[in-house]
């Protein structure tokens, strides 16, 4: 595998952007801003939750304090791809997220229940977590194409673009492909900034010009409002029937 980051601590704000706003904005990025690694890609994510999906339940809940389990890759993955199987969690605003990487076929088989491929630290908080949630199975497919950028002169901020958002609950299998349904508007996009501290001034100045502003979105948590919605209204559709 290949070298990579395993450990993030930062804050996270998000914003919901218009293809007009993005343009504006696009031009103030353009000078500070460079493109990472996986600049332009597929994300997949497959996150795990318990049958009652009490892990997106709680987050809903705005707690104080919220995890979540999920498997990613970068692409469309085969068996030999690879994988990151990543704990995130949330505590007074600040994002931790910490991550091992395997192939595809380990990881599937790793979040099933086998022993990881290599002992760590972070496996054993995995499979902690694993086992504090009794039951923890495939709940839903999260994909969408990212535009990722880095600060030149300040690597640890990053800003992303996230377009076409789709999800399902079927097919729960990277391999399978990203297709599922719109999360958002087709001129929409999730833009997410994150930063170790404060949001630069001129960053900061540039949103407040384009009229862009922070706002609380979750994509598993948007999801799972619409996949609940949906089955609501699905159901008085049987019952006007």
């Amino acid at each position: 595998m290949s070298a990579y980051q395993d450990v993030f601590k930062r804050y996270e704000k998000k914003y919901v952007v218009t293809q007009r706003q993005y343009d504006r904005l696009a031009q103030a990025l353009a000078p500070h801003m460079a493109r990472d690694r996986f600049a332009e890609s597929t994300i997949g994510n497959i996150y795990y939750d318990t049958p009652d999906f009490r892990l997106i339940r709680r987050s809903l809940d705005r707690p104080a304090y919220k995890e979540k389990l999920r498997l990613r890759t970068y692409q469309t993955p085969n068996a030999g791809t690879e994988a990151f199987v990543e704990i995130k969690k949330k505590y007074d605003h600040v994002v931790y997220k910490r991550r091992i990487a395997m192939r595809y076929d380990e990881a599937l088989d790793y979040l099933a229940g086998a022993p990881a491929p290599e002992d760590s630290q972070i496996s054993r908080e995995i499979d902690w977590f694993r086992t504090f949630y009794a039951g923890l199975r495939p709940a839903m497919c999260i994909c969408y194409d990212r535009l990722a950028l880095f600060d030149r002169y300040q690597p640890e901020l990053r800003v992303t673009f996230d377009s076409c958002i789709r999800w399902r609950t079927d097919a729960l299998d990277l391999a399978a492909g990203p297709d599922g349904e719109q999360l958002l508007a087709p001129d929409t996009c999730l833009m997410e900034i994150k930063i170790p501290e404060a949001t630069p001034l001129w960053l900061a100045r540039a949103l407040s010009e384009a009229g862009i502003f922070s706002c609380s979105f979750s994509k598993y948590g948007s999801a799972y409002q619409t996949m609940l919605l949906d089955r609501s209204e699905e159901k008085r559709g049987v019952f006007c029937a």
